[in-house]
Formats: structure tokens, sequence, C-alpha cells
């Protein structure tokens, strides 16, 4: 499955990068190949300063070795080595017309100190951060992440769109991250469901990734903004940061297994605004998006 798993983020790696390329038309992503003197290593591919993306990084990784003393805590053992493997990305946006998104696919194996399997599991997901909010758009997305959920189970798109709202919450400024979309952790074997059921389903996930965000960067890539618009963006987009810096349990574990540092921080934009006790104008598109973001909704009709 190791092999396996990551044969398809290789793949899948340069099915994404090829398409972004090509929407952009402008800049191209970089690669950079590192190892990672405990075991292991990745290709981040990142671009930046594009006519369409101002920032994006689409990274794989395969790391593995002893489990940090942090981790060991985290779960629950006291000794162990570890395998991890996975693709993250994050595309931020020129135009605040269009939203970002972020996903990750990852398999993670556990073992005891003879070498013995011990637990293994899959995870991830993906979720839209817009800026504005074209409700259009929202349903979209949802709808594509729903497709996915139901080629294997009708009852996970419920049940993974509300992981999503819960984990991408902003509890210190209670509102959410985005609209989000889906999120699944520790997804293991069990009677009805094996390993190769759960690799399916998260490479389904996967492979409908563009047909997912693409659609909605082509219909909102030229449409105007202004100065103001631009404002709101950056400062969304603050917010961003502050959940990827203090909640995001991928940052956390890439920081705390010797993770390489560009790579883990590649999710950040470029232009950042905070501005004390900010508050959209009633009534306003912006304050529309504040709203919904302290109020998740469905956006799949039942």
């Amino acid at each position: 499955m190791k092999k396996e798993f990551l044969d398809y983020i290789e793949n899948l790696q340069d099915r994404i990068t090829q398409k972004l390329t090509q929407i952009d038309g402008g800049a191209k992503f970089r690669e950079d190949k590192w190892e990672r003197p405990e075991g292991g290593g990745g290709r981040s591919r990142v671009i930046e300063n594009g006519n369409v993306f101002e920032k994006g990084g689409v990274n794989i990784s395969a790391v593995h070795g002893v489990l940090p003393e942090s981790m060991k805590n985290y779960f629950k053992v006291s000794e162990g080595n570890f395998f991890a493997c996975g693709l993250s990305l994050v595309i931020h946006p020129k135009n605040p017309m269009v939203p970002t998104v972020h996903a990750n696919w990852r398999y993670f194996e556990l073992y005891d100190t003879a070498g013995s399997l011990k637990d293994s599991w899959f995870g991830g997901g993906q979720d839209l951060t817009p800026y504005y909010l074209f409700e259009e758009d929202a349903r979209h997305f949802h709808k594509v992440c729903k497709k996915s959920c139901d080629a294997h189970d009708q009852n996970f798109h419920e049940i993974y769109k509300q992981k999503c709202d819960d984990y991408f919450w902003n509890t210190h400024r209670n509102e959410a991250r985005g609209i989000g979309g889906l999120f699944f952790d520790y997804l293991r074997p069990t009677d009805s469901f094996t390993t190769k059921n759960w690799f399916d389903f998260v490479t389904e996930v996967g492979n409908n990734f563009l047909a997912a965000y693409v659609p909605i960067v082509e219909k909102r890539k030229e449409l105007p903004y202004d100065d103001q618009q631009r404002k709101w963006q950056e400062i969304r987009r603050g917010r961003y940061v502050e959940f990827n810096l203090i909640h995001d349990k991928g940052t956390l574990f890439g920081l705390k297994t010797n993770g390489r540092i560009e790579s883990i921080l590649m999710s950040l934009p470029p232009h950042v605004q905070w501005h004390y006790d900010f508050h959209p104008n009633p009534g306003s598109p912006e304050a529309e998006l504040e709203d919904v973001l302290k109020h998740p909704k469905s956006w799949i009709d039942k």
C-alpha cells in the first residue's frame, strides 16, 4: 500500500500542476526535490506571481523514521517507527473573486520496534475559502465532493462535510476558515471496509479535485476588482494564516517531525493584512460572506 499510494500521489501531482500551469498561462511551477536527514524526502512544486495564481504549492512527501517524543504522546505509544506520505496543496489566486483552495490526501503507518505493522490509516480532504460568495460556485464544489463520496457510501458526504466544518473552525474568531468541503482522518480497515476500499475512496476524491475547482477559477479569473476588494481579500487571508499556524494538525506534525520548513509554510499567502477591530459594512457582500462563515450551511439541496 505504501508504494501504491506513493505512485498515486506522484501521478496526481503531475496532473494538478500541469492543469494549473495551463490555466495560469504565465508562471510555471518551480520544483525542489529534498531529502529528510532522518529518512525519506519529497518533491515540492511552487508557483508564484502568475497571471492567475499569486502563490500556490503542490507538494508530495514520503518520510519515515523513529516517532518523535511529542508524537509518541499524541499517538499514546511508548516506542515505535512511522511512515507517512501524502500530497498537500494550497492555491492562492490573485483575483479576490477566485477562492483559495486547500487539499490533502495522505497515508500513515505505525510500527513497533521490531518493525511489525501495528496501525495504518488514510486521511485528507479538500475545502474552499472564498473572499466573495458566489453561491453557484459553493454548490458546484460541494456537488463534486458529494459525487466522490456517493460512489462509495451514500452517508459519507454528510459525515465528512460536517467533520470539515468542525475541523476548519477558527475557535478564537468563532468562525469558519471557509465554506468547507470534506475532511476525513483515521480511515482504518474494518469488517466492511478494507484498506483497499479506503484507498479507492481517497483516490476518488483526489481524482475529482480538478473538476471541483477548475471550473470556478475559469469562471471568475477575469472578473474586475478594485483596491478595496483586494484589501478585503488580504484581511481574510490573515484569518487563513491564523488557522494554519494555530490550529492545523498537518502544520504541527511537520514541525514536530523536523519537516522541511519551506514546504510546510508554502501554504502562507504572500500579501496579508491585519486591521484592528475591522468589520465590513452591514449589508455588503463582505458582510454576507462573514455571516456564512459564522453560520456554516449545507450547499446540497436535499
